[in-house]
């Protein structure tokens, strides 16, 4: 049975397995780094087959104008069971009167935009805005 629970820091290397088997290889080139990543994260609720962790969703932010979804993975043995869907809509339903409740996926990635548009959620563009990163 696959439970849902909060976590921090004390899921890490567990986290670090995950990232690898999705090849999210950018958050696996300094340890310390990502540890002080989840300790400063707003939120982050993990999907739990017994005690191991097999998904989760990480938020950012300030919890009261901007939520962003950081994260949001799920280990391939446990794709398509909906896991993905309910820590999305938990972080969605925890945040959801928060002004702006954001999250950056790749352009290209079908799935991922289709997954983000079935919960009403639009291009930035459509609200007249632009965003930016360097």
């Amino acid at each position: 049975m696959i439970t849902y629970k909060e976590f921090n820091t004390e899921e890490i290397d567990r986290v670090k397995e995950i990232y690898a088997g999705e090849a999210w290889n950018a958050y696996l080139k300094d340890d310390a780094a990502l540890k002080r990543a989840y300790e400063n994260s707003l939120y982050c609720l993990g999907a739990f087959d017994g005690d191991k962790l097999i998904g989760f969703v990480r938020c950012v932010g300030d919890g009261e104008h901007i939520v962003m979804v950081q994260d949001l993975i799920v280990a391939p043995a446990y794709l398509h069971r909906k896991i993905g869907t309910t820590l999305f809509m938990t972080a969605w339903e925890k945040y959801k009167n928060v002004r702006t409740f954001t999250v950056i996926t790749d352009i290209e990635d079908e799935r991922d935009n289709r997954f983000y548009q079935s919960f009403g959620m639009k291009p930035i563009a459509d609200g007249n805005m632009i965003a930016y990163y360097r």
